[in-house]
């Protein structure tokens, strides 16, 4: 699925929390949403993913506008993931598995589920409460909701924030696999650069609400005449001055 976004806007009261953004990312391709805390990118998402109404702006997915008449049809082609959004942590893993699966409308519930549980090894904590396991088993079981549609277009907030380099490895490596092997569209706000580096073919660098830089990992570390691109997220984050 292609993803549009023209000239987007968030305003909270008085504070603009997304200043006229555009960006595009065609399909099958990935798009990495760079910037600070603060600097819009949730708020971005949230638009994208029709849970928040933009102040102006519009959406379009596959050239259909985003709006409140087909938003739920749309939103059966999507999905997300977060570590800061925790999934009901009274419920079983397979509970939960089972409640989106039922909420996304997955016609074999039962063996969606198993190839999740096998691909993302959640078998020995398939059974245990969601808020009594460890933040690794937490991401996989986030991970397994976001993809338990076969999404079209799959939104990643950080997926891989607070989690050891053996288990971000292992999801960055599921991730692609899963690409390769799947038709999906992917935009990953994320500030591992290695991880951006990796997985994402363009990247848009936010500041303050509006988009700053934006282009492949090399053309932004060749322009701003840095090393790698953790040193040039570094100098566009701290510059006073907006950038061309």
């Amino acid at each position: 699925m292609k993803l549009e976004v023209k000239n987007l806007v968030k305003k909270f009261k008085s504070n603009i929390a997304v200043n006229n953004i555009s960006l595009q990312i065609e399909k099958n391709n990935t798009l990495g949403l760079l910037g600070p805390n603060g600097c819009g990118k949730t708020t971005s998402i949230g638009m994208m993913l029709g849970l928040i109404t933009p102040t102006s702006g519009e959406i379009f997915i596959d050239g259909i506008k985003l709006n409140s008449q087909n938003r739920i049809n749309l939103l059966s082609l999507m999905n997300f993931a977060s570590p800061y959004v925790e999934l009901p942590k009274k419920l079983t893993v397979r509970q939960n598995l089972e409640v989106y699966a039922r909420l996304y409308g997955v016609i074999n519930k039962v063996e969606r589920i198993e190839e999740l549980v096998e691909d993302l090894n959640l078998s020995k904590f398939l059974d245990k409460n969601t808020g009594e396991l460890s933040s690794g088993q937490k991401n996989r079981v986030s991970l397994a909701k976001s993809l338990i549609n076969k999404p079209k277009l799959l939104f990643l907030d950080e997926p891989t924030a607070s989690l050891d380099p053996d288990v971000g490895d292992f999801v960055r490596e599921y991730l692609e696999k899963y690409k390769n092997k799947n038709e999906l569209t992917m935009l990953l706000a994320s500030h591992n650069m290695k991880e951006v580096e990796r997985l994402c073919s363009k990247i848009i660098m936010m500041k303050q609400g509006k988009i700053v830089d934006k282009g492949t990992c090399e053309e932004l570390i060749n322009k701003h005449g840095r090393k790698n691109l953790e040193d040039t997220f570094l100098k566009i984050a701290r510059s006073n001055n907006e950038l061309e």
